[in-house]
């Protein structure tokens, strides 16, 4: 029988080899990676984007959001489908945004109560930073200041005297708790040291018709609701809230113009992800809402509604909204707004 022979001993290879190898598959490794990133923010949208309004049709989001859309799906070659889910201050839109996959398929349109409904809210479900990332402001929306024929001003200064004549006495009307119209009216109370009370109603078309009707003398109001009534007469606009003079109407001067020093108010709208959106997608989208905001004749369109175009980067927006989640806290606190 032929004897066994002894297994060969292993070759030991040198360290260098080791340090070479793992170099190459470093480098190898890197540039699979670098090239599936793009590959996969190439690969969306592969599919149509919904985008959730916060609120019923006919406000501000869900018009900038209609405006925007059209371009926008032309840019992203896909179908944009808009969704409305108004409640509970366009939080329940938000809740179904922040339970969606963070895949650039689902959107949340938002205004100016997204900032403001978690300091008015006693129970909320989701958290406006931790749940969402900022993508882009896509307008700009001041309120104006209208007051009717039978009250006895013709400006703010005049009216905040006549306030200070009559402590609570003088009612302002809005489109509802926590909405851009009642903040604007009440801003202006803690900015002027004058008692106004608020009237809500549940929506913007029921407070103007009341506004007409005589029974409130006054309405921080968007501008679609209550300009044709100023240029027919009926009544009389005494500020815009933003802090420039709104396009198409420089004659009327802005609120700290016209002797409330300090205000500024916008009723904006804008976009948001579920937070944990690829910063690609959230990129994407930014930037091609501010190629379509910025194309001829959305203006506009926008400014006839009472609106400015913005278009911001995802951290310009971020920066802002953090800013407003303060802002509008401190004057819920300021004001002393009971949470609902």
């Amino acid at each position: 029988m032929p004897a066994t022979e002894a297994p060969a001993a292993p070759r030991t290879l040198p360290i260098a080899w080791f340090a070479t190898t793992a170099l190459v598959l470093a480098s190898t490794t890197g540039l699979a990676v670098r090239g599936i990133a793009p590959a996969q923010a190439q690969a969306w949208p592969v599919k149509p984007v919904r985008v959730i309004v916060a609120f019923p049709p006919g406000g501000i989001s869900d018009f900038a959001t209609r405006a925007l859309a059209p371009g926008l799906q032309e840019a992203l070659r896909q179908s944009i489908v808009i969704e409305n889910r108004g409640g509970a201050s366009g939080m329940v839109g938000a809740e179904v945004v922040a339970k969606s996959a963070p895949d650039g398929y689902t959107l949340l349109a938002h205004t100016v109560s997204f900032s403001v409904a978690p300091h008015l809210q006693s129970r909320i479900n989701v958290d406006p930073l931790r749940d969402f990332a900022p993508v882009t402001q896509v307008i700009d929306a001041p309120n104006l200041l209208v007051v009717t024929n039978a009250l006895p001003v013709r400006s703010v200064k005049e009216l905040t005297a006549l306030a200070q004549r009559r402590r609570g006495e003088l009612t302002y009307a809005s489109s509802g708790q926590g909405s851009g119209t009642h903040l604007s009216g009440e801003l202006y109370k803690v900015i002027a040291g004058v008692d106004i009370v608020h009237v809500a109603y549940k929506g913007g078309g029921p407070a103007v018709a009341d506004l007409l009707g005589g029974h409130v003398p006054m309405m921080f109001s968007t501008l679609p609701s209550v300009l044709p009534h100023v240029r027919s007469g009926r009544l009389r606009a005494l500020a815009v809230t933003g802090d420039r003079r709104f396009p198409g109407l420089e004659s009327i001067p802005t609120m700290a113009e016209a002797g409330a020093t300090g205000y500024s108010f916008s009723g904006w709208a804008g976009l948001f992800a579920p937070a944990g959106t690829p910063r690609e997608v959230v990129a994407r989208i930014s930037e091609e809402s501010a190629r379509v905001l910025r194309a001829p004749g959305i203006r506009e369109k926008l400014l006839a509604q009472g609106a400015d175009p913005v278009g911001s980067t995802p951290e310009e927006f971020a920066a802002f909204f953090r800013n407003e989640l303060t802002r509008w806290g401190r004057l819920v606190e300021q004001a002393r707004i009971k949470p609902e």
